[in-house]
């Protein structure tokens, strides 16, 4: 497979992401925090070819970003309060919040009763996803090896088994997004990563 690679600041770039994304395809994409791979949520087949291409477990479930708070209708069962005052004060950003999944979402994606759900603080990226809807997405690079934030590195390390490469330059933020468990009470903080976990404590503790 040849890999496409556009400039971000190309005007077909988006086209020809949509264009690739609903044929099935997978992409790399910028972000707000690190490089990503990424198809359409409901592509089963694609989805698997996420695992394939990052070499990642399947017991690793692969997150979901949204262009709008009104597609976590469409992947979570349920938002829960905590979920609901996080996402109003942080996204969009760093934070990947984990809550109950729909039941229409593939096995592929998640085979555990929730899924992750990250709305990117990336414009291009946003205007996308309000068009094509949520995506698939997971950081990358090869499992084990650490997360890429500039399109070179990327394309050196899966040039080949992605259909295109959207090159946005260097991520400005460079440090993968925290994850919060919001299906328990008080909240969890799984990862810290972009959003110290101080600042997540203080958001809640002020709301309830």
């Amino acid at each position: 497979m040849v890999t496409s690679v556009i400039e971000q600041s190309n005007p077909q770039s988006d086209e020809l992401a949509l264009e690739i994304l609903r044929a099935g395809g997978v992409i790399a994409i910028p972000t707000d925090t690190v490089y990503g791979i990424a198809c359409l949520v409901n592509k089963r087949d694609s989805i698997q070819r996420l695992y394939a291409i990052k070499e990642r477990e399947h017991v690793k479930a692969i997150p979901v970003l949204i262009g709008t708070l009104e597609q976590t209708s469409n992947i979570a069962a349920i938002f829960p309060p905590a979920a609901h005052v996080l996402s109003q004060h942080f996204w969009p950003g760093a934070l990947t919040l984990i809550v109950n999944k729909h039941p229409d979402l593939p096995f592929e994606l998640t085979g555990y009763p929730t899924v992750g759900i990250r709305m990117p603080d990336h414009k291009w990226l946003l205007s996308l996803m309000q068009s094509c809807g949520p995506l698939a997405a997971t950081s990358a690079n090869i499992s084990g090896q650490p997360s890429l934030s500039n399109a070179q590195a990327v394309l050196e390390e899966l040039d080949g088994s992605i259909n295109l490469l959207i090159d946005g330059g260097t991520c400005a933020g460079g440090i993968p997004s925290t994850v919060i468990d919001c299906t328990v009470s008080p909240v969890k903080v799984l990862r810290e990563g972009g959003i110290r976990e101080p600042s997540i404590h203080r958001v809640i503790n002020n709301s309830f």
